[in-house]
């Protein structure tokens, strides 16, 4: 899929700037040519030598190296490359480029670029979290820059959380997926999937039987067809595919707030099974048995959060499909979900005990639109994943 592809890649200053040599490796093995830009703090990290010997290129560090600018070469470097890939991407680095500034050649490669951007966030977990990291991450988005990561895990510093850089197989998949021809090549598109767990006390929650399966097949068919895709998941048993970027939550509160930071999007698909309640006050001990009753759980409503992106006005995505489990009339609940909710379309599917779907690998949709209800056969969720994702492909393009 990369055979002769040029990627020209910004190697920015982080402790995972060391995946940057076997994604180098990687993306060759594909056919890619790669072109290298070394910054200065990530020399720090890197060799200028170990990067030009697995690229078997030049390795481009500086803006005003005088036998390159004689001929405009920033400019030149940033109109070549089919693709620009800035991995790791620290938060100095998507600062800049939130900015505007052009003060290295790095970031005056992407300024003169007329070509797609992809970055892979790598930082601290305090500093993904950050407000301004937020609002950089929000306003590259807008600007149409792709992100793969970051990732959930332990950290060089010893912290635990999100800011960790994608693995190099799923930066690999997603320069391959940026390069897709397909028809959702440019679409940005957010998925929920799995379920939520409402804490009652450190060991008991509320959740259900959901296992992420569609959402995550739905999420695998639309990056096959080109779109870049936000993948917002609960707890799942099926974890997340490659090629997407995967935010994981744990409660519905968590998920709302990611899927608000995802925004903007070309469409939303609400495929998660988010709990419907939450305990007001979760316990900090674990409930004990004291033989004077049961406890008394104090419940609340979780946020609508398809309705409040399906309702939410100007920044409201193009498309917003909701799914409906039910177990009994369908069709009628599915129907008046669609109206009541504000969204385009709801796929159904009968999850009452019989069918076997809740947490199996088959599944039997109904899609309801404003023309009414189609009824879908039984096939397997990667299947059903396939021709929803092909239906969304033809609405965006209607």
């Amino acid at each position: 899929m990369l055979a002769q592809k040029r990627i020209l890649l910004i190697i920015g200053g982080g402790i995972a700037a060391y995946k940057s040599l076997d994604l180098i490796r990687r993306l060759q093995d594909r056919g890619a040519h790669v072109v290298p830009v070394l910054t200065r703090a990530g020399e720090q990290f890197v060799t200028p030598l170990s990067v030009s010997a697995l690229a078997a290129h030049k390795v481009y560090r500086d803006l005003f190296d005088l036998t390159d600018e004689a001929e405009m070469g920033h400019i030149q470097l940033s109109r070549s490359a089919d693709l620009v890939v800035v991995a790791p991407a620290t938060a100095d680095m998507m600062g800049r480029m939130a900015a505007g500034l052009a003060n290295d050649l790095a970031t005056t490669l992407l300024m003169a670029t007329d070509k797609p951007v992809l970055i892979a966030p790598a930082m601290n977990v305090r500093m993904w979290e950050h407000p301004a990291t937020r609002r950089n991450r929000e306003r590259l988005a807008q600007d149409g820059i792709g992100f793969v990561g970051p990732e959930t895990g332990s950290m060089a510093c010893g912290e635990y959380g999100a800011g960790r850089m994608a693995e190099v197989a799923q930066i690999v998949e997603a320069v391959e997926t940026a390069l897709s021809t397909g028809p959702l090549a440019g679409r940005r598109i957010l998925v929920t999937s799995g379920p939520t767990h409402e804490p009652i006390d450190p060991v008991r929650y509320i959740a259900n039987r959901s296992s992420g399966a569609q959402g995550s097949a739905l999420a695998r068919a639309l990056a096959a067809l080109g779109a870049e895709v936000v993948f917002v998941t609960g707890p799942a048993d099926v974890p997340p595919p490659e090629g997407v970027q995967a935010v994981r939550v744990e409660t519905a509160r968590e998920m709302e707030q990611a899927v608000q930071q995802a925004l903007p999007v070309d469409a939303a698909i609400f495929a998660a099974a988010v709990a419907d309640w939450r305990v007001v006050s979760a316990s900090e001990q674990k409930l004990k048995k004291t033989g004077t009753g049961l406890p008394v759980l104090e419940l609340a409503e979780n946020p609508d959060i398809l309705a409040g992106v399906a309702q939410m006005g100007e920044r409201r995505p193009r498309l917003v499909v909701g799914f409906a489990a039910e177990t009994d009339d369908m069709v009628r609940y599915a129907t008046a979900k669609r109206e009541r909710k504000g969204c385009d379309w709801i796929v159904g599917n009968d999850v009452s005990p019989a069918t076997g779907i809740m947490g199996g690998s088959e599944n039997a949709v109904v899609v309801v639109t404003t023309e009414g209800a189609e009824h879908w056969p039984r096939m397997s969720k990667d299947e059903v994943g396939r021709r929803l994702a092909l239906r969304i492909s033809d609405a965006l393009r209607g």
